[in-house]
């Protein structure tokens, strides 16, 4: 059996080796491995394919390994496990505390807050701040809204990609 794995991968020493460890600790064939760093996402990091082969069960095995050690599998076979939203929120985000709002956010199931980019102005009620979140893949229109409940909630301006 083979699994074609896309991981997102922090573009930091030792990230890639860290990936590989449960691989071959656990059995599988590493059979291909295309790690470019020059290409990466908005967030700096590096998309990694990886393709392994071995049984169901060392498969299986792999695949909680990964999953234990918070490493991102975006895809396995072409099949989107997360998928990517952004929104920016503005408003006084400062005050209604940045730390509450991506705890809101992470409660959301099956959502992670990947990235934050925050811009403060001279006008608190001016600040935004971009966020970027990993999703459960189908789940987009569904937090999309809930992002809407919460920034009306806080009283944001909210602006969701399409």
């Amino acid at each position: 059996m083979r699994f074609n794995l896309v991981l997102d991968l922090p573009d930091v020493p030792g990230q890639l080796l860290e990936a590989l460890d449960p691989m071959g600790r656990l059995g599988a064939n590493i059979v291909a491995v295309i790690h470019q760093r020059d290409v990466k996402t908005e967030r700096g990091t590096v998309p990694v394919q990886i393709t392994i082969e071995g049984d169901k069960e060392t498969l299986d095995l792999v695949m909680g390994a990964l999953e234990a050690k918070d490493i991102q599998i975006m895809a396995v076979d072409g099949v989107l496990r997360k998928e990517q939203i952004t929104t920016v929120l503005v408003g006084d985000i400062v005050e209604e505390d940045v730390k509450d709002t991506v705890t809101l956010l992470n409660q959301l199931e099956g959502v992670r807050v990947a990235d934050l980019d925050l811009k403060m102005s001279d006008e608190p009620k001016n600040s935004a701040t971009k966020i970027v979140m990993e999703a459960d893949f189908g789940q987009k229109k569904e937090v999309l809204k809930n992002i809407k409940e919460i920034g009306d909630q806080k009283g944001f301006l909210v602006i969701n990609e399409v």
